[in-house]
């Protein structure tokens, strides 16, 4: 059975599913305020941080903290090139990691929760906070 904040967590990623899916792959293409990044570059960006993410939960929840490089988030979107990405592609790419990350965070113990993230030179932030 899937943990309450695993249960919570799917259904906010459901909720957001349902309006990427709604977005039509013009207005994806579309910078979501002037000289901005486009929608597809935002869920791009979306996967980065899951990714990124993901690795830091399984980290922390193995070795009981985490501490890592940043993430530069421009030259990551840059790199990947979402702007010339298929939408369609994308969003499938968005569901499967974060479902892949849904998956990490109901299997991360309890008593790993509170374990430390330090991310750059960020303060450092527990895995999931607001759990007591």
């Amino acid at each position: 059975m899937k943990s309450e904040i695993a249960q919570t967590f799917g259904r906010q990623l459901s909720d957001i599913h349902s309006v990427l899916f709604a977005v039509s792959p013009t207005l994806a293409n579309t910078p979501w305020r002037p000289g901005g990044w486009t929608r597809k570059q935002i869920v791009g960006h979306l996967l980065d941080s899951a990714t990124n993410n993901r690795q830091r939960f399984v980290r922390a929840a193995i070795d009981g903290s985490y501490v890592g490089s940043g993430y530069a988030q421009d030259a990551w979107v840059i790199a990947h090139g979402y702007a010339e990405q298929h939408w369609d592609d994308l969003l499938l790419w968005w569901s499967a990691e974060h479902q892949m990350l849904m998956a990490v965070v109901d299997r991360i113990p309890e008593e790993r929760f509170e374990a430390m993230c330090r991310v750059g030179d960020d303060e450092p932030v527990q895995i999931i906070s607001g759990t007591q």
